[in-house]
């Protein structure tokens, strides 16, 4: 390209794609990498970007006594969405392929982002309601537990979904949400109706934990993007605060108004409730993803890898292992796994990926802390070694996937340049679909019927 308007249509089109990949979680690796690759595809080579978690920058300079072309775009909103994240990962092997031109793919982006989804909203809401219905199931919960789950789930859903219509933060919606599920809770609890408070709202905690990006930050640091490492370990850390207060909060009003507040004393797993566990756990996986618009046809694999990477932790933790290191490996066998199931499914793999842990999120340990160090006292230190507990866990998630994407990922000519230029796992964009144009070939059929091999 040498004409300015077609160098700023391609510029915009890397922006787009990159911003769209970066608001459903896609680490900043795989944002750069799959920009560059695209941009490289569209004729403009050595196109430098730059990501910050709330903007990208993309330069491109034909030579270097050209005027640089800069181009910029802001993030404005975070939602996981695993529909347009599939799709717009397929534009981009399409115009690697050479199947779409700058034009069409301009033309199916603005299709894919400015369409709704054939998925109603009101499924939604329910499929959040049987992701914590899925997790009462997995902690061992009656049919009362999974019951009030599930309404606690959509009422917070429909709750944040206004809160989220009126532009309110994040932050005040997992206040919201971590209150609502706790003041539910007790409330059936002070009722003739026998029901486990911990657990209800344990499901809920994990349904609030669900969405946030441990898995992106953590990846975003070991690739060497600090700074947005930090920013996605802020609004982390954020979210999770919100929810800290909204329990704390509800279980301030709960003792306010006289209400018995359990103390939750989780127990072990054990091999004859890893059946239970598995069901529950692949339920959950399985309603997350549909709730975020993932394809239907991923549905049932998710559910697989999920069940079956609870089942490791819970034998490993029954066996005697540490609860952080049998998470570790499970998730280890979820980052070895995502990436052919991905690929026969034809998803990214973070879609896989992110469904699969999130029943391992630690929802136990955080109310856990929580309750003894509303009880203060002596209780305090056993409060904090909880607390220090769920971190642990949720950093040994996002390590051991990322861990099972480097030792998965086959290291082909073109991917292993790709992954020594970008030091890192691809969870999203293709891998194997580098695209060097001096190296395109087309087959020409001569006058005499002689084929032969052309550089494109």
């Amino acid at each position: 390209m040498v004409d300015a308007r077609e160098v700023n249509l391609g510029l915009d089109l890397c922006l787009r794609v990159g911003e769209l990949l970066l608001s459903s979680g896609a680490g900043a690796a795989d944002v750069t990498a799959t920009m560059q690759s695209l941009s490289y595809a569209l004729g403009l080579r050595e196109a430098s970007v730059d990501i910050t978690f709330t903007s990208l920058a993309m330069t491109y300079q034909d030579t270097p006594d050209d005027i640089p072309i800069v181009s910029t775009r802001q993030v404005k909103q975070r939602a996981i969405d695993y529909e347009h994240l599939t799709r717009v990962d397929h534009l981009v092997r399409d115009v690697l392929r050479g199947d779409l031109d700058l034009r069409g793919a301009r033309t199916e982006l603005g299709r894919i982002t400015s369409t709704g989804h054939p998925r109603a909203r009101w499924a939604v809401t329910l499929g959040w309601g049987v992701m914590c219905a899925g997790v009462g199931v997995q902690l061992g919960g009656d049919w009362a537990v999974i019951g009030l789950a599930l309404v606690a789930a959509i009422t917070i859903d429909r709750i944040q979904l206004r809160m989220a219509r009126r532009r309110m933060p994040s932050f005040y919606q997992q206040v919201v949400g971590g209150g609502v599920a706790t003041l539910i809770a007790l409330g059936v609890s002070a009722t003739p109706i026998s029901i486990n408070v911990s657990q209800v709202v344990t499901a809920n905690i994990i349904m609030l934990l669900a969405g946030i990006g441990f898995m992106g930050a953590l990846q975003d640091a070991l690739t060497g993007f600090y700074v947005t490492a930090t920013a996605r370990l802020t609004e982390a850390f954020l979210a999770t605060a919100g929810i800290i207060a909204g329990v704390s909060g509800g279980l301030s009003i709960g003792a306010v108004l006289g209400l018995e507040i359990p103390r939750l004393q989780p127990g072990e797993y054990s091999l004859q409730t890893v059946g239970m566990l598995a069901l529950g756990s692949a339920l959950a996986a399985a309603a997350f993803a549909y709730s975020c618009y993932a394809p239907k046809r991923i549905l049932l694999p998710i559910a697989l890898v999920a069940g079956t990477a609870i089942s490791i932790s819970g034998t490993l933790q029954n066996a005697g292992i540490g609860r952080a290191w049998g998470v570790a490996i499970a998730a280890l066998f979820v980052g070895l796994v995502s990436f052919s199931v991905s690929g026969w499914m034809r998803v990214p793999p973070l879609v896989v990926v992110v469904s699969a842990v999130v029943p391992m999120l630690p929802g136990l340990s955080i109310y856990r802390g929580l309750t003894l160090l509303g009880e203060g006292g002596s209780s305090i230190p056993e409060g904090l070694l909880a607390m220090t507990a769920a971190i642990s866990v949720a950093i040994a998630l996002s390590s051991g996937v990322i861990l099972g994407e480097y030792v998965a990922q086959p290291l082909k000519r073109e991917a292993q340049r790709l992954e020594t230029r970008l030091t890192g796992p691809r969870l999203v964009g293709p891998v194997d679909h580098v695209v060097r144009r001096d190296r395109w070939r087309r087959r020409r059929t001569a006058p005499d019927g002689s084929q032969t091999d052309e550089v494109a």
